[in-house]
């Protein structure tokens, strides 16, 4: 199912993918996804820890505390007169990983061991 047009309906989107047996559902952003995600009981991966916290499965991305220093330093630089032009672009170096288990439980999901303790937060 491809969604196009804004506003989408989530709602819809969701009884049709439960239909058709997906194995996971990557999310992006929106966090109504969690809620309708645990309500369809799809595993649901998202790129924020906040959405985790929130209910979701569980996340892998950017550690937005250890991005943010990098990014003090970077306004330092050019306080201090460097052009930002002449500041190189850094790729992200730190992720992070973010496992719910209250909602794998809720929607029947076994996570393994090896995958908990690979985890940096376990949300129990």
């Amino acid at each position: 199912m491809k969604l196009e047009n804004p506003p989408y309906d989530f709602n819809e989107a969701f009884h049709a993918l439960a239909q058709g047996s997906p194995q996971m559902l990557l999310v992006h952003s929106q966090q109504l996804i969690a809620s309708l995600a645990i309500e369809q009981r799809l595993p649901a991966m998202f790129i924020f820890k906040s959405y985790v916290e929130a209910g979701g499965l569980m996340s892998y991305g950017v550690d937005y505390v250890a991005m943010n220093r990098r990014i003090a330093g970077y306004v330092e630089k050019i306080l201090e007169g460097a052009k930002p032009t002449d500041i190189p672009v850094e790729q992200p170096s730190k992720f992070e990983f973010t496992v719910n288990l209250k909602t794998a439980k809720a929607i029947g999901v076994e996570i393994p061991l090896s995958i908990q303790l690979r985890a940096d937060q376990v949300i129990e």
